[in-house]
């Protein structure tokens, strides 16, 4: 298991000496609008489910989830969290040589290491701005059986054009292409257009409810693929892996289709908006990197002679929490993520980390 994610928020109280309450969590990758409306009282008036086992299969919270997206339920399966899939896919798929798109989330490559699977990374470059270069990609592929791409990517924010790797499933069929939306929700762009329901076989596409909906204590993810493929995924992953809770949310969600849509694209507008005034508030700090993105996190590459441990001590004695990026794979101790709250709050932190940098 990996150590090390974002969100340690008792930890990080307990060094500086405050309630977890006083500590604004700007490490963990979740919608600060979130959870919808009328979300939390459904969970309450659910709460008597909790004294019967929930339904083994998860079956009616994928036929909701598959009308909601507008696919067939047999290419939809439901676990807990993607990070349920990211560990079962290398031995599910016999996957033998892995490429890893990164800069990127570092459980793609614990996965593999879990399954004895030999890794390669393609990182980016950051004098690119870490956008992914399509032809380094495809010159990759050589020998390679399993491609991961988090799209958009943790912790760059980049957005790799959809259509870009429904081109590459279409030139090498032999590849199964993993890829994790779990972001995806954040993008505005309406040209940008999510795999799920393409007809590419080898294609996978992770689908998680935890981040937009601000649902990560739940533990909802999904997963869209072939029909073989989800056969295959159905059968081996473990009975009731997906608590009564969690599925009340999907339900609920479902039901409420319209008000579910309309929350996802206001949140992502408004994150849009916050992102921006985030970015020019910082844009008072020399010689700091402040990297496009199309989620609700920015990543930033520090001034040359600060690091990142350091960065992230001090604001937590300010009580904000910050994400060191020291062990992401293409990336050092000179980057930071940080995971935008609302107006007020995203005010006072930029004003502290300028305040941090500039000293």
């Amino acid at each position: 298991m990996l150590y090390g994610h974002g969100g340690n928020i008792r930890e990080t109280a307990r060094q500086v000496g405050c309630d977890p309450s006083e500590i604004v969590d700007m490490s963990s990758n979740v919608n600060p609008l979130g959870p919808p409306p009328g979300l939390i009282d459904r969970l309450h008036l659910g709460l008597g489910e909790v004294g019967r086992l929930p339904e083994v299969d998860a079956g009616a919270s994928i036929e909701a989830m598959a009308g909601f997206l507008g696919i067939g339920a047999q290419r939809l399966a439901s676990g807990n969290g993607t990070t349920q899939f990211i560990y079962m896919l290398p031995g599910i798929l016999d996957t033998r040589q892995a490429l890893i798109v990164g800069p990127t989330y570092a459980d793609y490559a614990s996965a593999c290491r879990m399954s004895d699977v030999r890794t390669r990374l393609l990182s980016s470059r950051e004098e690119d701005g870490f956008q992914v270069d399509p032809s380094r990609l495809e010159g990759a592929l050589a020998g390679v059986d399993t491609v991961f791409v988090c799209n958009p990517n943790n912790p760059t924010g980049v957005l790799v054009p959809p259509e870009q790797i429904r081109r590459l499933c279409r030139r090498y069929p032999g590849v199964r292409f993993v890829v994790d939306e779990s972001y995806f929700p954040f993008v505005t762009e309406r040209t940008a257009r999510s795999l799920v329901g393409s007809s590419a076989d080898n294609l996978l596409v992770l689908i998680s409810d935890s981040k937009i909906y601000r649902l990560p204590g739940l533990r909802i993810g999904f997963l869209y693929a072939s029909k073989a493929t989800t056969r295959r995924v159905r059968e081996a992953i473990p009975p009731w892996s997906v608590n009564a809770l969690a599925q009340e949310a999907v339900r609920f969600l479902c039901e409420n289709e319209g008000e579910t849509r309309r929350f996802v694209r206001s949140s992502a507008r408004k994150m849009e908006e916050q992102r921006n005034a985030f970015s020019r508030a910082l844009r008072r700090v020399p010689s700091l990197a402040i990297y496009p993105s199309r989620t609700s996190f920015l990543l930033l590459g520090l001034p040359a002679a600060l690091r990142a441990p350091e960065v992230c001590r001090r604001m937590a004695q300010q009580h904000y929490l910050l994400r060191d990026c020291s062990n992401f794979d293409g990336l050092s101790d000179r980057f930071v993520r940080v995971s935008l709250q609302t107006g007020e709050v995203n005010r006072k932190a930029a004003d502290a980390l300028v305040e941090v940098l500039s000293s």
